[in-house]
């Protein structure tokens, strides 16, 4: 489709701020939380990640679907952004393990999106704001006026408090066999998992059971774990059932180790909170420090919200007066270095970690792979206790 058969569109955002672009993918409507990714590459991990549901991407690199797509990098079975927003959308891939372009799966799955807007201006804008509900009209969806526009994007439900994990979750319990010799099985809650996750664990020899976000502890106990894995995922972690199953999990001693969304379960289930950050982290660029080696990793990202932890030393996990129980000490793990935002929590009594990043690294940098090492060092101990 060339520039000039192109349909026009706008892109609203809830404040009245509004960005006149023409239709990429699917012409239509939609409306979700307006975020930007600042990766160069991985668009097609990226729109098919589970975390991004209800979520507007707006990519900050301007020239996008270089590579086309293909049937391997996909990180689900469909495309989970609920629009795309690029600056100048690739003529034709040019990449050999193209099977078919980007628009071509945005407008086959029905992704509304926009190009030839100003994607620097739009960043800069949700970043001095803050991430806020956006709108993408392009077609016969154009009619009307701005105003009106503008009222059907802040009639939309906002991301906090919104439970999300449940939507995008599996139906059923499904296993991903370990690769050579079988040393350990994990129970991992798909809150919304990426499938390089299970991947990443199969290769180091186990077996992975993927459960449904609403599995209960007796449920994980059927499957005989050694550890127990909580997924990233969308939503409002103050909205997350989870967490109550979580301090079963930690309440049993048993090896636990959680990303992104788990993560944020991990922090309200030792009975710290979180909160929504102003703009997020999203990409695969962003520097995280590993305080167990000093070491700086370059990290893949997705999340709008973060736990709220102390920074310094080690603290004792606060009493959660209805359950009643303290984990013992926590301290912060990693740390972001643009903002200090907390990336990641370790348990020191119990055998329990997380980080709020993606080690898995579809797509992006392999310097956090370590953490998946970290876990089978965990249920190795606990075997040999």
């Amino acid at each position: 489709m060339t520039t000039q058969q192109r349909e026009p569109a706008v892109l609203v955002l809830e404040d009245g701020r509004t960005f006149s672009g023409l239709a990429y993918g699917a012409v239509g409507t939609t409306v979700g939380e307006g975020v930007f990714s600042t990766g160069m590459t991985g668009y097609q991990e990226t729109i098919t990640d589970p975390s991004y549901h209800r979520q507007v991407v707006v990519m900050t690199a301007p020239h996008v679907g270089n590579t086309g797509v293909n049937d391997e990098d996909g990180e689900s079975s469909r495309i989970w952004v609920a629009g795309y927003v690029v600056r100048d959308p690739a003529i034709r891939p040019s990449s050999w393990r193209s099977v078919r372009t980007l628009e071509d799966d945005l407008r086959d799955q029905g992704v509304v999106g926009i190009c030839d807007i100003d994607t620097r201006a739009l960043t800069r804008h949700l970043r001095e704001r803050g991430a806020m509900r956006v709108g993408i009209f392009s077609g016969d969806h154009l009619e009307g006026r701005t105003d009106d526009l503008v009222s059907r994007v802040q009639d939309a439900p906002e991301m906090a408090g919104s439970e999300l994990a449940s939507e995008v979750s599996t139906d059923e319990t499904y296993v991903v066999p370990a690769q050579g010799d079988k040393r350990f099985t994990v129970a991992a809650l798909d809150l919304g998992i990426k499938a390089m996750t299970p991947q990443r664990m199969a290769e180091r020899g186990i077996e992975v059971h993927v459960l449904p976000a609403d599995a209960t502890f007796e449920q994980i106990q059927a499957v005989e774990p050694d550890g127990v894995f909580f997924s990233n995922g969308p939503g409002d972690p103050s909205t997350a059932p989870q967490v109550d199953v979580l301090r079963q999990v930690l309440d049993a001693r048993l090896p636990f180790f959680g990303i992104c969304f788990g993560n944020q379960i991990l922090g309200r289930a030792l009975g710290f909170g979180t909160f929504k950050l102003k703009y997020g982290h999203r990409g695969i660029n962003q520097p995280v420090m590993d305080r167990t080696t000093g070491k700086v990793e370059v990290t893949a990202h997705n999340h709008g919200f973060a736990v709220d932890a102390p920074l310094d030393g080690e603290t004792v996990a606060p009493s959660d007066a209805a359950h009643g129980t303290s984990y013992g000490r926590v301290r912060v793990s990693h740390v972001c270095l643009n903002d200090d935002v907390v990336e990641g929590l370790e348990c020191l009594d119990i055998p329990a970690y997380s980080v709020q990043y993606h080690p898995e690294a579809a797509a992006g940098p392999h310097d956090a792979a370590y953490l998946f090492d970290r876990f089978i060092d965990l249920m190795g101990k606990k075997g040999q206790a």
